[in-house]
Order: C-alpha cells, then sequence, then structure tokens
C-alpha cells in the first residue's frame, strides 16, 4: 500500500511539472533571487566615490571616485560615460560632487576643488589657501556661486561668489574623523579615526560638541535620521538608533543576524519606514519597520565587493557604490 502511494505521489508530481513547463509558468525556487538590486557596468576599473542626481532632471547624474575619475549618465544611470579632465600629473581621488543647476563642484585629495557653471562641460580649479586645516572632503552646491564645504578635519566654509572667498562656519575642526556625514538641513555628525566618539555640529554652533560612544565597539558610521534623530554602526554589525533630537539617549542596541557578524558601513532611508544598511562581503540589509527588524536581501549576494555607500535621490531611485568598480541600482520592480 505505502508503495502505491509514493508511486502515485512521484507521477503526479512529474506530471505537474510537466504541465508547467508546457505552459511556459516558472516554478518558485528556494534560491529565487527576489531582490531589487543590479550591477550596472562602469567603463572604468575604479572604486566610486559619490554620486549625484538632478532632482529636475532625474536621469542626468554624476559620479566621481579614484584616480581623478568622473563619469556622467544621461539615462538615469543605466549607462555612464567617462569625462576627462586635465589636471597635470597629479594623482588625484574625487571624493564629493554637487550640483545647483548648471553650477557644479568636486572636491578632491590631496587638496583640490573644480568648479562648472556650464553643467560640467568645463571644468576650473579654484586656488585653496596653504593654511586650509586638511583637505575639502565633501562639498554641497546651494545656488549661483553659493556652496558649503567641509575638510576631513570637520572645517566647514561658505562661499557665497564662486570660491573666491571662503567664510568659516566653524571656528574650531573636529581633528582625524573616520567619517563626516552631513544632513539636509546643514547638520554635521563626525566619527573620530579610532572610532572612540564622535562630535555633532549645527548651524549657529560656535565649535563641534563631543560625545562618549555608549557602546564597547567602536563607531563604524554615523548620520541623521528624516525625524531628527542619529543612527550609528558599531563594529562587529551593530546597529543602534537615538532619541529623536536627543544624541547622548538611545535605544537598545540590535545586531541583525542577517548581518553574519560582517561590517556595517552605511545607512540610508529609502521612506520613512523602508531602511537599508550596507556592508562587507555584499550585505545589504533591508528594514521595512523602520529599522525594528532586518532581513537580508540577496539580490546583492554575488556583488564581490565590500559595499561602502548607499543613495536614495528618491523612492524609487537608489544605488549602492563599493570597492572594484562596483555600482547597484534600485529598481522597484
Amino acid at each position: 500500500m505505502k508503495k502505491s502511494i509514493k508511486r502515485f505521489l512521484s507521477s503526479l508530481v512529474v506530471c505537474v511539472l510537466l504541465c508547467v513547463t508546457l505552459l511556459g509558468v516558472a516554478m518558485p525556487s528556494a534560491s529565487a533571487n527576489h531582490g531589487n538590486w543590479h550591477k550596472v557596468d562602469l567603463p572604468v576599473a575604479i572604486t566610486p566615490l559619490d554620486l549625484w542626481f538632478d532632482k529636475n532632471e532625474p536621469n542626468h547624474g554624476w559620479l566621481v571616485g579614484t584616480e581623478a575619475t568622473l563619469l556622467e549618465s544621461t539615462d538615469g544611470g543605466k549607462t555612464w560615460e567617462e569625462r576627462q579632465l586635465d589636471l597635470g600629473d597629479g594623482i588625484y581621488r574625487f571624493s564629493s560632487i554637487s550640483f545647483s543647476g548648471n553650477e557644479g563642484w568636486i572636491t578632491g585629495q590631496p587638496a583640490l576643488l573644480l568648479h562648472t557653471t556650464d553643467n560640467g562641460q568645463s571644468w576650473s580649479r579654484i586656488g585653496l589657501s596653504s593654511k586650509l586645516p586638511g583637505d575639502p572632503f565633501k562639498i554641497v552646491a546651494q545656488g549661483r556661486n553659493s556652496a558649503e564645504m567641509v575638510t576631513d578635519l570637520g572645517a566647514i566654509y561658505n562661499t557665497q561668489d564662486g570660491g573666491q572667498n571662503w567664510r568659516a562656519l566653524v571656528t574650531q575642526a573636529v581633528g582625524n574623523a573616520r567619517n563626516l556625514n552631513r544632513s539636509d538641513d546643514g547638520r554635521y555628525v563626525a566619527i573620530s579615526a579610532n572610532g572612540n566618539f564622535y562630535s555633532t555640529w549645527q548651524p549657529g554652533d560656535m565649535t563641534w560638541i563631543q560625545h562618549n560612544r555608549n557602546s564597547s565597539r567602536r563607531v563604524q558610521n554615523m548620520g541623521y535620521t528624516p525625524d531628527n534623530r542619529l543612527w550609528m554602526l558599531n563594529r562587529g554589525g551593530q546597529v543602534q538608533f537615538s532619541e529623536v533630537a536627543e544624541f547622548d539617549k538611545w535605544d537598545k542596541k540590535q545586531t541583525p543576524k542577517d548581518g553574519g557578524g560582517f561590517g556595517l558601513l552605511d545607512l540610508a532611508y529609502q521612506d520613512e519606514q523602508n531602511v537599508w544598511i550596507s556592508g562587507g562581503s555584499s550585505r545589504l540589509l533591508h528594514s521595512e519597520d523602520g529599522g525594528k527588524t532586518w532581513k537580508r536581501d540577496e539580490s546583492a549576494a554575488n556583488a564581490g565587493a565590500n559595499l561602502y555607500k548607499l543613495y536614495f535621490f528618491s523612492r524609487d531611485r537608489g544605488f549602492v557604490v563599493g570597492q572594484n568598480g562596483t555600482l547597484l541600482a534600485y529598481s522597484p520592480d
């Protein structure tokens, strides 16, 4: 009797598979990839370091990276073309790019600042003082002839005349920083080089305010949430969020199981509920409840790279940059 049942079940499975094949219906697989990220080929083998897309022209974007690389996309990031710049014999690392209309800026190391007023068709080099504390690290275009620049030592400056003159917004630099991030409304958070403490600054402050970390694990990266909290990534795959407007009071620490113990490197909000974390060994974690629970997104599992930085320019337009020329793009479908 048992053998008859087994034969019947085996025949049933064969019939189902045959029907599925004939009808062209795809059977679900245990290893099916339900993620939304795919790899984008770049024309050069460099490490991308920053991305920018125009909100008014969402198909127009720029990418900068190591080896003085400048790439431009006119199809929403599907393809990229290299733009050559004549910078002499120097070897530069482009760390940040930002535009406001047709006016754009690029920061680089060693000390470099580039400016365009014709939508990137030509670039001019802005002279920098030898007394500048550190190298230009990040820049935000703020309108005609206006920009805000921060150095890798946390010195913050503003220009209103196309970079000819700069006004210091903070009188004392924060020192060597492992990571330094800016909120949309102009607040900064910087992590000390060894990850032992972090510092915050907001417009109007004369100096950086130092905070001790609240964990035995060193701080890897930090940033601001849309609802005026801080997020923190610690060594060993730990994530935590501060209370609203309280940058020394923190919610319960989390160590997402799907993080696999690998380092978590960056965090970004797709919207208020959908949050993403990138990390080492092609790790991408996704939360659909505002950061309470996390699950690994398998679509990046074969990227073969550490994933350094996350971007969402809108809910449907996201990117991840990583080592060895890795660029991942988000597709909502």
